[in-house]
């Protein structure tokens, strides 16, 4: 797809609050000012630890959620605003990749129906047709020969594998925008190299827009051209990937860093920086 047929994302000063009610009435502010452009073919990181309102953003862009003010605009629309056949087509350009590959999948639907009906419910494709995108579909996503893992149930499949086939049931209604909700974190480390490697080959081969949200700073480094570093619902800091890991300015940033295996810290070490 052509990068300049796909309009960008624009977050504007989202803000997102909820009511608690344990005990008396109480308000927590879940997302606090967060704005960011997804351009054409770009892709950004949100990255932070659990509770840093990576995942409410997620839910407001794919409309699951109204902001309590701000607003996302995707091309010319706003997404908050979206009557329901609008909302239908904003689904169709914009999928979303789940944390979770095991309950994104109905355990008593084989992998050719789960891929098949996105495309026939959004492109209105003959029944013929899907079937010949969902072997297309699975030997992008590299599960080839696609004639063995079509008629597979879910049970059937390994962990990277049930997340190729997510992958695959989201590029079949042709999206420009993907959501990668924690992607790879319920993987074994084994197979998360592989997913974040399609990820990447998929953005790039098809021109594809991508937000990805993570609470690993260097898994985003696999996918991401930016980051936006994320603390109780506030961006503490922003910018090119490779800036934000090799030179991080904010504490929030450092500590995340320091959690993790660094492969940067010996290259720091040895130019004298910090």
């Amino acid at each position: 797809m052509p990068e300049d047929k796909i309009p960008p994302l624009e977050v504007s000063d989202l803000v997102k609050v909820y009511a608690t009610h344990r005990g008396r009435r109480q308000l927590v502010t879940a997302v606090d000012g967060v704005s960011f452009t997804i351009g054409p073919g770009a892709a950004v990181g949100l990255v932070g630890a659990s509770g840093s309102g990576k995942s409410t953003i997620a839910k407001i862009v794919t409309a699951a959620e109204r902001p309590s003010s701000g607003h996302v605009t995707f091309g010319d629309q706003k997404v908050e605003t979206l009557r329901r056949g609008g909302r239908r087509e904003y689904h169709r350009r914009v999928q979303m990749v789940f944390q979770d590959p095991y309950a994104a999948l109905n355990p008593l639907h084989t992998v050719e129906y789960a891929v098949m009906r996105p495309a026939q419910n959004f492109l209105g494709m003959s029944a013929h047709a899907a079937r010949d995108r969902v072997h297309e579909l699975l030997d992008i996503v590299g599960l080839t020969p696609s004639t063995q893992y079509a008629p597979k149930l879910p049970h059937q499949l390994s962990g990277g594998q049930h997340q190729r086939v997510v992958i695959a049931r989201a590029l079949a209604c042709d999206p420009q925008l993907l959501i990668a909700d924690e992607p790879v974190s319920m993987l074994d480390v084994s197979l998360r190299a592989g997913v974040l490697d399609l990820l990447a080959q998929l953005r790039h081969a098809r021109g594809l827009s991508l937000l990805y949200i993570t609470h690993d700073l260097l898994s985003a480094r696999v996918v991401t051209d930016e980051l936006l570093v994320l603390n109780k619902g506030r961006v503490v800091e922003a910018g090119p990937t490779a800036q934000v890991l090799r030179h991080p300015r904010d504490a929030y940033t450092k500590e995340l860093l320091a959690a993790m295996p660094n492969p940067f810290a010996h290259a720091a070490a040895a130019s004298g920086t910090t």
